[in-house]
């Protein structure tokens, strides 16, 4: 019978020594309660603590990302989106996390949705399409004031992943973005059509001045005109053009 006693007694230390030994990892800070008091908090290592007196909850520092749910939001032009995003957030203060808070993670989820509804709301559908780095800023700021001081935890970057638009919108930004190109089309051919024109009058008025740049472009157009088969050329020199072209208009001098 002494010995069953004996057995029994080295079981129950040895639970109670599995118990005394805590073993808190280098990411991880353990925060030590003594009959519901907090005594302060325990660094990465080998910890002993009282059985049934201490109680150890260890928080972790990494990191810790969470995907949000999709949320649809009115933004301030009145176009109803639907808004993916990711939170990613870290503790700065375990003794905060688990003192101030129930639940960190859970709280700082709940925050960050509820700042997501709210900023978004106060935006227009163009600054989120194209500042969405801003917005990003502001929905990290405005977490970090809330969960930072009060509850240890700090966001250390909120990103909006995807937005969403009704298929109606989708229909008229692609009518609008191609009613854009269409105009840029039209204004480059525009700018087109009046360079060549002052191109074309430039040349007119050097030819005008010169008489040997016409004979040269008269010779140029023959060479052009030889390269087709088909085609029957009588040259003129620029004195017979001239002396036909004054008597076909007598009254010109």
């Amino acid at each position: 019978m002494s010995a069953w006693i004996v057995v029994l007694i080295v079981m129950v230390a040895l639970a109670l020594i599995a118990f005394a030994i805590k073993i808190v990892k280098q990411f991880e800070r353990g925060v030590m309660l003594r009959f519901g008091r907090l005594i302060g908090v325990r660094k990465p290592g080998f910890n002993v603590i009282i059985p049934f007196v201490d109680r150890m909850t260890k928080v972790s520092l990494r990191i810790q990302t969470t995907v949000l749910e999709p949320q649809e939001v009115i933004t301030r032009d009145n176009v109803t989106v639907r808004v993916d995003a990711v939170v990613y957030y870290m503790v700065i203060d375990p003794i905060k996390a688990i003192i101030n808070v129930e639940d960190y993670r859970q709280a700082t989820i709940q925050l960050a949705l509820t700042t997501l509804r709210s900023v978004l709301g106060q935006s227009e559908l163009d600054e989120l399409l194209a500042h969405r780095d801003s917005i990003n800023l502001r929905l990290r700021q405005i977490i970090d004031e809330q969960s930072e001081d009060p509850w240890g935890v700090r966001a250390t970057l909120v990103e909006v992943k995807d937005v969403l638009l009704p298929e109606a919108m989708q229909r008229a930004m692609a009518r609008q973005a191609e009613s854009e190109r269409e105009k840029r089309a039209k204004v480059i051919h525009a700018e087109g059509e009046k360079l060549a024109a002052q191109t074309l009058a430039e040349a007119a008025r050097v030819i005008q001045t010169e008489p040997a740049a016409l004979q040269l472009r008269y010779l140029q157009t023959l060479v052009e005109m030889a390269g087709e088969r088909n085609s029957t050329i009588i040259p003129l020199t620029v004195d017979i053009v001239t002396a036909l072209s004054g008597k076909l208009n007598p009254g010109q001098k």
